[in-house]
């Protein structure tokens, strides 16, 4: 199982691979698992996926590595089918590159296969799960049963069970095919069908399926392919040159690839065996090929030679043989002071070259706060490989080189590598929880979260209560994301309060109110209105004109005029239900003693109580008095 998990210590996301308790009774597959670990954690490549630790925890081993947000190169073939001939090109260098560091540091990943080719969502391509890894031996086998995918074996791996790099090689070589045609070149219905033909058939072209497979991108995969481990390239490093070049489109020279043509042999002179009468005729005269007799004896033995030059014949007298015996004795003495010579001139080199040559150590120089591109430099001058990467850091700024590992001062071997540290500035920390808390838990919280505490750079009236903080703002004045530098300045704004309750007061006490909190009355932005309900007098509301309002900012008071008043219309003379219908229509209640009906028509309105002209509010009851004409 794998779990997405975060480092604490180091605050970065990693991925966990956990063993199923089931598992972890199988002794084989447990020693796979811790394989897995050493196997990776030698390596340190941009294409390979890093491992950062292993353990056990309550009886369960676990592998910690980089978290990779990515799809795997089979969930693309799923989608996309086939590749182009770019993008295969681009996949198999970033594989190879990754291949090659194992190769170099004698492991073979003996598991190559889509499902472990990892596209990052940022672009980066890695090789994975090392779970089948082993250092390389001269009889690197599987044991008592075939590990990996059945469909990307090499043929020694399925016959004699022996693998090493040119094995990687081969799986590489049919996932090759696989990304440009599709489809893998050896398919059954069971895996021994499939077995059967990695061990007896050659992988056919990629051009008879993909019409963007050149010449030489078969010739390639063909190499790469080859069923005698020895036909194919020595490793990944050579395969990776090869490919190299293809992708830049230039042509590989000829031969390069080596690869066999099967029906006329490699094209070398055949071995010739020869009876002995042809022997004896042809002794002393060269040769263009090997030689052999029927019963396995050489030339100069079946014609009675001595050891000597190849066609000389023995010595004929005695003194001829002392001659040459002392010949002899004189070559070798000459071999041997030879080789004194050479053991003297090597000792010599030997010293030389790890004294002050490229054997020779040299001390990592202290770049803490250069340029990165004279840290560089000054790396590469003592002979160093620089492995750049990216680490925080609270004195040296963004940009440049903040510190090596191993660190300045260390004495290290030629061609070591040397990791470079590039700043990101100050660490990136989480940001706590801050609006809400009061101004002295806040600045508690800021502290303890790493930070630096600020100014109130603003405080203003809310619906919080006072001296509670509203925003928390970094140098620039914007609201703190989820991250913020270690060590950065907070500044804080705080809330004032809530703005005085005015409303319903007397306008000399909500000016006092006002003045409480610090605000500033100002007659000019004041105003006046008629309320039903709110006495002449009182505030009607606050007025403001600033958002938010501040103390010492300027307000002013709505105060009421009370109810509005109206003028009673003179409905006198007039007949009794218009004028009820007048006074309706001014917004009265107008009552009369006169019942609806006949008596209503003949009726005229005389006065009102209250009479005409006076001014009382709307909906006042007005009685209408009436005389009826008969």
């Amino acid at each position: 199982m794998v779990y997405l998990a975060n480092d604490l210590r180091l605050e970065r996301r990693v991925a966990v691979k956990v063993m199923h308790e089931h598992l972890a009774e199988d002794e084989n597959f447990t020693r796979r698992f811790e394989q897995e670990a050493r196997s990776a954690a030698r390596l340190s490549h941009p294409n390979l996926v890093n491992v950062f630790d292993q353990g056990q925890d309550a009886g369960r081993t676990y592998l910690v590595m980089e978290y990779l947000p990515s799809i795997t190169l089979r969930d693309l073939l799923k989608q996309q089918k086939r590749l182009t001939a770019e993008q295969t090109m681009e996949i198999g260098e970033a594989v190879l590159s990754g291949l090659a560091a194992a190769h170099r540091a004698g492991i073979v990943h003996r598991d190559i296969k889509p499902e472990n080719v990892m596209l990052a969502d940022d672009g980066r391509i890695k090789l994975g799960d090392f779970g089948l890894a082993r250092a390389v031996s001269a009889n690197t086998t599987t044991g008592q049963a075939l590990l990996g995918t059945i469909a990307y074996l090499s043929p020694e791996l399925v016959t004699r069970g022996i693998a090493d790099a040119r094995s990687d090689l081969y799986a590489f070589g049919i996932m090759f095919y696989e990304m440009l045609t599709g489809t893998q070149p050896f398919t059954g219905e069971q895996p021994m069908q499939i077995a059967y033909q990695h061990a007896h058939s050659e992988v056919p072209a990629p051009s008879a399926k993909c019409a963007e497979a050149t010449q030489e991108i078969d010739d390639f995969v063909r190499w790469t392919t080859q069923r005698e481990p020895e036909h194919r390239p020595r490793d990944a490093d050579e395969a990776l040159a090869a490919l190299t070049q293809l992708r830049i489109g230039q042509p590989l020279p000829p031969g390069a690839t080596r690869v066999l043509d099967f029906g006329a042999g490699a094209g070398a002179p055949a071995t010739t065996v020869l009876d002995e009468a042809v022997v004896l005729q042809q002794a002393g005269a060269p040769t263009d090929g090997t030689t052999v007799l029927h019963d396995g004896t050489s030339i100069l033995a079946a014609a009675g030679g001595d050891a000597g030059e190849p066609g000389e014949l023995p010595p004929a007298s005695a003194l001829d043989r002392a001659a040459a015996a002392t010949t002899r004795r004189t070559k070798r003495g000459r071999v041997l002071a030879a080789i004194l010579v050479g053991v003297i001139a090597l000792a010599g080199g030997i010293g030389w070259w790890f004294g002050q040559g490229p054997g020779s150590q040299v001390t990592v120089p202290d770049v803490a706060g250069a340029d990165i591109a004279a840290a560089e430099a000054a790396l590469v001058e003592q002979q160093l490989t620089v492995e750049p990467f990216e680490c925080s850091s609270l004195e040296v700024p963004a940009g440049q080189a903040a510190r090596t590992e191993p660190k300045a001062g260390s004495r290290l071997d030629r061609g070591a590598t040397v990791r470079l540290c590039t700043s990101t500035g100050p660490e990136l920390k989480p940001v706590p929880t801050i609006v809400g808390l009061t101004i002295s838990d806040a600045r508690t919280v800021i502290e303890e979260a790493g930070f630096t505490v600020g100014e109130v750079v603003d405080t203003r009236f809310s619906d919080a209560d006072a001296d509670v903080v509203l925003a928390a703002l970094n140098a620039d004045g914007d609201a703190l994301g989820e991250q913020y530098p270690e060590r950065a300045t907070v500044d804080l704004v705080v809330s004032a309060g809530q703005l005085p309750g005015v409303v319903g007061m007397s306008v000399e006490d909500a000016t006092a109110a006002l003045d409480q909190a610090g605000l500033t009355l100002d007659a000019g932005l004041g105003s006046e209105a008629h309320d039903p309900e709110m006495p002449s007098g009182d505030v009607l509301a606050l007025i403001t004109n600033t958002d938010p309002v501040r103390p010492g900012d300027a307000v002013g008071l709505q105060v009421s005029l009370g109810p509005e008043l109206f003028e009673i219309p003179d409905v006198s003379g007039k007949p009794l239900q218009e004028a009820m219908d007048l006074l309706t229509d001014a917004g009265f209640s107008p009552t009369t003693l006169v019942p609806s009906g006949p008596l209503r028509d003949l009726a005229k309105a005389t006065s009102t109580d209250p009479a005409a002209g006076e001014r009382v509010e709307a909906g006042t009851e007005i009685r209408v008095k009436s005389t009826i004409s008969l």
